[in-house]
């Protein structure tokens, strides 16, 4: 059970469930909220989360990419703790499961009467599951390719918030974009630093993530740039709702962010960026949880 619960990387949990809040939170802001909706789309986005982490552990585990030469942590098939067919029968029960799990959310939110929205989502879940396994599986995995950074800005970002609302109240609301690419952006950097970490190791096992084709240098321009973004979206959100005084606590959510980017601004060795990545996956989950207070105030 270590073993696996290890393998399921908690520490990134609470970045999956960021946008999972805001969105949930802005319905509860429009009186459309549903405790059941929350817990079910909960459970959803914790199994998509731990379903990329083990099939991540899979696809780097049987391509060699974790091997002695990487920095970050070890994983399960790296080290032996977990054999290669138990992880692809881990991978293929959580798959399962969270399925299951997202078409009861689907029904409680849709019921019968909208076999359109019903359809649509189920195509979504379908989609978050396969990108969830394609990140580092097969020959075409996206994350060899440069594009994983694309694929977490929509699924944890767009998705995740603009997604969840629409399950409570069936409609979208375009000024929930600027908290969706908040979180998305956010959700990206956390990804930024693993490859700006795992640079050497990946340029070598030729895992071309985008900082393998921009460079480390580039990379650290990109990071300030997306964070930076991201911190914007969400005062521009607060000044788009006309937040009132108050309301701006939300703000000493980005004192860790600013702290942050000064140390990334001195580091030189890729090994300083690996307590970075929790870092900002906190500060995303701080962040979430201080405007969604702050929009029901």
């Amino acid at each position: 059970m270590k073993n696996w619960i290890q393998a399921a990387r908690l520490r990134t949990l609470p970045l999956s469930v960021s946008g999972i809040l805001i969105g949930s939170f802005y319905a509860m802001h429009k009186g459309l909220f549903d405790w059941g909706i929350f817990s079910l789309a909960l459970l959803t986005t914790l199994g998509l989360q731990i379903l990329s982490n083990f099939a991540n552990d899979y696809g780097d585990g049987i391509k060699g990419t974790d091997n002695q030469t990487r920095i970050g942590p070890e994983r399960a098939i790296q080290s032996g703790a977990i054999s290669v067919k138990q992880m692809k029968n881990g991978i293929i029960l959580t798959a399962i499961l969270t399925f299951l799990i997202a078409i009861l959310l689907i029904y409680i939110s849709f019921g019968k009467e909208n076999f359109f929205y019903t359809l649509l989502f189920l195509l979504l879940g379908i989609a978050s599951i396969i990108a969830a396994l394609k990140y580092t599986i097969g020959n075409s995995a996206y994350g060899y390719r440069g594009l994983g950074d694309v694929f977490v800005f929509l699924f944890f970002g767009l998705l995740s918030v603009l997604g969840s609302y629409f399950l409570y109240t069936q409609e979208l609301d375009l000024v929930l974009l600027l908290p969706a690419c908040a979180v998305g952006l956010l959700s990206t950097g956390v990804l930024n630093l693993n490859n700006m970490r795992d640079e050497i190791s990946d340029r070598a096992s030729r895992k071309n993530t985008l900082v393998v084709k921009i460079g480390g240098k580039k990379a650290k321009i990109y990071h300030f740039t997306i964070i930076i973004l991201a911190l914007l979206s969400w005062v521009v959100f607060a000044i788009l709702k006309d937040f009132k005084p108050l309301q701006y606590f939300f703000l000493i959510g980005f004192i860790p962010v600013v702290l942050h980017l000064k140390r990334i601004y001195h580091y030189q060795n890729p090994k300083e960026y690996d307590p970075e990545l929790k870092v900002v996956a906190i500060s995303t989950f701080l962040l979430s949880i201080l405007m969604s207070i702050a929009v029901n105030l």
